[in-house]
């Protein structure tokens, strides 16, 4: 949502108008989280430079968070470099982006990695690679690892297709899904529905947990919340 930077929001005023769909569909707080990666680039300092702009002209709508979607190519970044991405503004946390085709034989190694470097990894939209569809196995052992897994509301309503609806109730059946977000792009692309996701998870319990309890925990370096029964 951060404006400029990748295929989200190209200028301000698109930026602004996700925050209203933010706002007006009850989201207290929304993370910006540009691409980085080969073909978006993205800094430090463009998505805070950014952030700064859209937190200004944002202020009475929302609060918007720093953060960076990583590609797994970019995790060999200095720390310092990487923190600032944190995801929420914690610099424990990375948002690492899950490929959509395939699955990259060092992937575990990957996060591994991040985990001995002191950061947790949120895996970003795994429900939407046909690897994980087939195989669910495949997150379980990620989760088993240490990361954590965020899926697209889009997918959990059914709005992003059956498959990817079919893989994200698999993942929430074995207790490997953590948090639901938004995805939101632009107005019109992936909008933002987080109500109705949290409405189709079909316990209330749970969504607050999914879209409350553990992003509020991120963002204020606290301890995750256990997961309802």
């Amino acid at each position: 949502m951060l404006p400029g930077l990748d295929d989200g929001a190209a200028d301000l005023d698109e930026a602004l108008a996700i925050c209203r769909a933010a706002a007006a569909d009850g989201i207290e707080a929304i993370a910006g989280t540009p691409h980085v990666r080969s073909d978006f680039p993205t800094t430090p300092d463009e998505m805070e430079s950014a952030l700064a702009g859209l937190r200004s002209a944002a202020h009475d709508l929302i609060r918007v968070l720093p953060g960076g979607e990583l590609a797994l190519d970019e995790l060999g970044r200095p720390d310092e470099e990487l923190a600032r991405f944190g995801l929420g503004g914690n610099r424990r946390y990375l948002l690492v982006e899950t490929p959509y085709f395939g699955w990259p034989l060092d992937f575990a190694s990957n996060l591994v990695g991040l985990l001995e470097r002191g950061f947790t990894p949120v895996l970003a939209h795994p429900e939407r690679n046909g690897d994980v569809q087939h195989r669910p196995e495949l997150i379980e052992q990620l989760v088993d690892l240490g990361s954590l897994v965020q899926v697209t509301a889009s997918s959990v309503d059914g709005r992003g297709g059956r498959r990817t609806r079919s893989c994200s109730s698999t993942l929430l059946e074995r207790g490997c899904m953590h948090l639901i977000a938004s995805d939101a792009h632009t107005p019109a692309i992936r909008a933002v529905g987080m109500s109705a996701a949290a409405h189709a998870v079909g316990d209330a319990e749970l969504a607050r947990w999914l879209t409350s309890d553990v992003p509020r925990a991120i963002v204020e370096d606290a301890p995750l919340p256990p997961r309802p029964r």
